[in-house]
């Protein structure tokens, strides 16, 4: 190729051994330091692209994204030469594969492989995100696997640094690979947020666990609609063998909806495993760890507050049989005196509240709703699901309270409450009572009565002038 022809067999202080990978911006080179003996990659730009000074300076932030990200789970960027016909970039070496060239050879991943995959970059992407930088293009071929199976993300050609976008990026344009990138991201590239790349980490993990790329053999606005509407097949449809949980984690991920999305890596990586970062319980030998026990605190249907306890099993039971309520406006904590919050804050729970959404459709002459802050927000993503058999009823959060000295253990899920004998609530009519009407009886009787007296006269009279 042209991009061969015109390389030359060195470049500064590396001689090239091999082509790896040719692209749109340039080809990627195996190569040696002559100084050292030390293996690299060599990402050598394209002639016509180095003759834009909008994609060289892309290209220079690349490798300045790659320098300040010095993670385990991020290819390391080592150095950079812009000046001469060839600029090029020197990155670590990665002998391995791409996610895409493994699911092009092996088909579907098993599950748990593919997220400790997943789980990895998620690291990355968690560094990358509290340095104000968002990748905008993670897919799996920009996900390399070492032969010691760590996941290292790659080409950080599209890096945003959310406090210096340098106009790179401009307004209206979207940049990405299509089956990947958020909706938002056809849109405007340039606002893009740590969502966009959330939504990037479960496609591409919808594509390890079913070997299918998402929204494949569409066009770029075909595509954007599909997205915008959720219009895609669950990846368990696809693949019968994947957890309810995992299935339910990627569709989360990928609602077109950025605030029913996780808000970071690690929230996404929480809703796959359904764990959160909580240490064994003192105390326990060799430091096992035990199941937590969770205390809920929920209302009844006449407003009363009451409190239960259980394991995260019963208790994830005693919600998917409705047995406590509107599980929107059920609080939990792991002590029975420390803080409330609500299912959809707690790993464990949060599938059972969260539901993946579209975009809303907007009502002509009508603002969107705004979210309401600490309470139910709108990304929280709660949906309220009423009780089995019972119909939807208008419901308001309960704040966080101790908790009832009653409490009561679920232990399989069913357990009446022994509370204290609940008054009866105060009948509120429906509609308004007609008013009492008037009793005609006594003066039916007083008139019947005049009239027997008066036919009685009547009669005597008669008879006396007869």
């Amino acid at each position: 190729m042209a991009a061969d022809t015109k390389t030359p067999s060195q470049l500064g202080n590396y001689d090239i051994v091999s082509k790896i990978a040719e692209g749109g911006m340039g080809t990627v080179y195996k190569a040696r330091n002559r100084l050292t003996g030390e293996i690299v990659a060599v990402k050598v730009i394209a002639p016509a692209t180095a003759r834009n000074p909008v994609l060289l300076q892309r290209f220079e932030r690349e490798f300045q994204a790659a320098r300040v990200l010095d993670h385990p789970n991020v290819v390391k960027a080592i150095e950079y030469c812009g000046s001469g016909p060839h600029p090029f970039l020197v990155m670590e070496f990665v002998d391995g594969e791409s996610l895409g060239q493994m699911v092009e050879r092996r088909g579907p991943l098993p599950e748990q492989e593919a997220i400790d995959y997943i789980a990895q970059v998620c690291e990355g992407l968690q560094r990358a995100h509290k340095q104000g930088l968002v990748h905008r293009d993670v897919k799996p071929d920009n996900i390399l696997i070492t032969r010691d199976g760590v996941a290292k993300l790659t080409d950080l050609g599209l890096v945003k640094d959310t406090d210096d976008d340098l106009n790179l990026t401009k307004t209206g344009r979207g940049l990405g690979t299509p089956h990947y990138m958020a909706p938002e991201q056809f849109k405007n590239a340039k606002n893009v947020d740590v969502r966009g790349d959330v939504y990037s980490l479960g496609a591409t993990l919808y594509a390890l666990v079913t070997g299918q790329v998402p929204f494949e053999n569409t066009s770029p606005l075909d595509c954007w609609m599909k997205k915008i509407r959720n219009d895609f097949p669950s990846p368990k449809s696809l693949n019968p063998a994947l957890s309810d949980r995992v299935d339910w984690a990627i569709r989360r991920a990928m609602s077109a909806d950025p605030d029913r999305r996780p808000v970071s890596c690690r929230e996404f990586l929480e809703d796959l495993t359904g764990q959160g970062r909580q240490q064994p319980t003192k105390g326990q030998p060799d430091g096992e760890a035990v199941a937590p026990i969770w205390y809920l605190v929920y209302r009844d249907e006449t407003g009363t507050a009451h409190t239960v306890k259980g394991t995260t099993e019963a208790i994830r039971k005693a919600l998917r049989e409705g047995l406590l309520g509107d599980p929107a406006t059920i609080l939990v904590s792991t002590s029975k005196t420390g803080q409330f919050q609500h299912l959809a804050s707690v790993p464990e729970f949060r599938d059972l509240v969260v539901n993946p959404a579209p975009l809303p459709t907007p009502v002509p002459g009508r603002p969107p709703k705004s979210s309401i802050s600490g309470v139910l927000s709108k990304a929280s993503g709660v949906v309220p699901q009423p009780a089995p058999g019972r119909p939807a009823r208008k419901t308001v959060l309960p704040t966080p309270e101790p908790a009832d000295p009653r409490t009561e253990t679920i232990d399989y899920g069913v357990v009446p409450l022994a509370s204290a004998p609940r008054p009866a609530p105060p009948r509120q009519p429906d509609r308004a009572e007609p008013a009492a009407s008037f009793n005609w009886t006594p003066v039916l009787v007083i008139v019947v009565a005049l009239l027997s007296a008066v036919i009685g006269y009547l009669v005597l009279a008669n008879r006396g002038t007869g």
